[in-house]
């Protein structure tokens, strides 16, 4: 293993220590900061490849960070960057947890923890709305009206109309096949024609 490698694999190390450090709401708060690391600074790959790990780490079973953190290791550097982005992303809530769990009683009393994570609600909100802006400005980027029209339609089920979010996933994945299967039909209309 050359020297290359090696600093690849201390900068995914670190990269992923503190991306999950400071990435509290769950896994697509990591996203942005993902985004903003490999993608932009590093050039490691592109926004549709993101795209592609995020929709695969997120139905994948386990955490969404963890997974994605995973993903981008094994693209950056092959199996032995997903061992090391895993590790690197599994740490820091490992030891948070450990030392939250040690002092459950005596934070969970506490109004200045109860502060403190108030003020976290708000920024983890702002980070997920930061997502779905960037996720829809990629959708719609491709000028495809059905998937850009999903988004408002998924919004609508789960809290206009207050669908489980199976029902939505569902209906979103019968949508996708449909579309999938007219595309596809279209596409051999025209290799025929063209024949």
């Amino acid at each position: 293993m050359g020297w290359e490698k090696i600093k690849l694999l201390l900068w995914l190390f670190k990269t992923d220590i503190l991306v999950s450090s400071f990435s509290f709401g769950g896994g697509y708060v990591v996203l942005p900061m993902i985004r903003k690391y490999f993608v932009e600074e590093k050039g490691l790959f592109g926004e549709d490849e993101l795209m592609d790990m995020a929709a695969i780490a997120q139905s994948s079973p386990g955490a969404i960070a963890i997974n994605l953190a995973t993903l981008c290791g094994k693209k950056t550097a092959g199996r032995i960057g997903a061992a090391v982005a895993g590790i690197g992303a599994v740490l820091p809530p490992l030891v948070i947890l450990s030392f939250v769990s040690a002092f459950y009683e005596q934070m969970v009393s506490d109004p200045t923890v109860a502060a403190v994570l108030k003020g976290m609600e708000a920024g983890v909100a702002a980070l997920i709305v930061d997502v779905v802006w960037y996720m829809s400005r990629i959708i719609a980027e491709k000028k495809e009206p059905l998937p850009v029209l999903m988004i408002p339609a998924a919004f609508a089920a789960a809290f206009i109309f207050e669908l489980n979010a199976l029902t939505v996933i569902l209906g979103g994945a019968a949508v996708f096949v449909l579309l999938t299967k007219i595309k596809f039909k279209e596409k051999l209309r025209r290799v025929k024609t063209n024949a």
